[in-house]
């Protein structure tokens, strides 16, 4: 059973109150290789007397870390319907991740209904958020991971907080989806494709692109295998160390490409994931599959490979599960965008299964 030694508790002359805990990098360490960096002088948090002067209760997440980590999550919501935060939250807790969800939209439903109503959080109400939470000694993540960003202004702000993060636990590993678009199609405004080839691929430590997204961060045509691995190769070269293009379609054949540089200047380990089409359209998959592969690659921080493959089988599961339930319901799959069915698959995110991939996992 972890531990913790309690070495001091003291009260400074503002009533906030300090625990000190000692040798908590050996009493806390997980069977992974992960990013907790603990020393003898970390506060693991802050406590202010209430009242009744007795000290407010620890933060279990940070006095007692899972074995796996502590996320932020930086992403749009729906009420109704399973996209962004709500596509992404639920699948990591399974996987046995603490997750903060910040949403940068709350709305009613997804924009491919004839209408939608909420509201948007801009760059100051993103910050303020953190402010808060700093104010209270709870910044300390092992992983941000972020999604759709409307707004150039927005995407700066996430800049700053991944500084932040990272003043707080140097070890923080960003993960990052740069939705902007699909086929071709552009859907944020152009500035922000500047913003994150110059800006968010060097910071981030693993990029989960579609094709498309892939092309505008390299200004490199993806019209073949090759052009794949050596668009990876090129987004290494700006920063990430693992770099996934979730999707490429080549002459009717869905690929994903994955690409590992353990070490700069070192040639990456790459692979390929021929992917079963599904003759239908769903919404939230790609903040569905960029949960899975933060949560898998953490578990297998040296084999991207199984953390794909175990990524795109449970993906893969929840889409035909989806389909099915459709069709039960008498409703054609194809006459619209489908909602997948995230709460009834949960035992298929959680224990996936790999046997059926196996002979679709081939090594470049």
């Amino acid at each position: 059973m972890k531990s913790v030694i309690v070495i001091g508790m003291n009260v400074d002359a503002a009533g906030v109150g300090w625990l000190n805990v000692e040798h908590c990098s050996m009493l806390l360490k997980p069977p992974l290789s992960l990013n907790f960096r603990f020393s003898p002088q970390t506060s693991i948090f802050r406590a202010r007397n209430s009242r009744n002067s007795r000290m407010a209760p620890p933060i279990l997440s940070l006095a007692l870390p899972s074995n796996t980590g502590r996320v932020l999550s930086i992403q749009s919501h729906t009420v109704q319907g399973y996209v962004g935060n709500k596509s992404a939250v639920f699948p990591l807790q399974l996987l046995g991740y603490d997750v903060d969800p910040i949403n940068s939209v709350q709305f009613s439903n997804h924009t491919g209904y004839p209408t939608f109503k909420g509201q948007v959080l801009n760059g100051q109400q993103l910050w303020d958020l953190i402010e808060g939470l700093e104010g209270n000694d709870l910044l300390f993540y092992t992983h941000l991971l972020t999604g759709y960003i409307g707004s150039e202004s927005f995407l700066n702000t996430v800049l700053q907080v991944v500084s932040k993060l990272r003043s707080t636990n140097p070890g923080l590993s960003y993960v990052c989806d740069p939705v902007m678009g699909d086929e071709g199609k552009l859907y944020v405004p152009q500035e922000l494709v500047s913003v994150y080839r110059e800006k968010v691929v060097p910071v981030a430590s693993m990029l989960t692109p579609n094709q498309f997204e892939a092309e505008l961060l390299t200004g490199f045509r993806i019209q073949s295998e090759g052009h794949g691995r050596e668009a990876c190769r090129l987004l290494h070269a700006a920063g990430p160390s693992k770099v996934i293009i979730t999707s490429i379609n080549i002459d009717g054949i869905l690929l994903l490409i994955g690409s590992h540089q353990k070490e700069k200047g070192e040639p990456p380990r790459q692979f390929k994931i021929v992917i079963p089409k599904i003759p239908a359209y769903f919404t939230g998959t790609g903040d569905l599959m960029t949960a899975l592969l933060l949560g898998w690659s953490n578990k297998y921080p040296d084999n991207l490979e199984i953390a794909a493959e175990l990524a795109v089988s449970s993906l893969q599961a929840v889409l035909h599960r989806t389909l099915s339930d459709y069709k039960s319901a008498g409703h054609d799959p194809e006459s619209t965008s489908l909602e997948i069915r995230l709460i009834q698959s949960q035992d298929d995110i959680c224990t996936p299964q790999v046997h059926d991939m196996g002979r679709k996992l081939h090594h470049i």
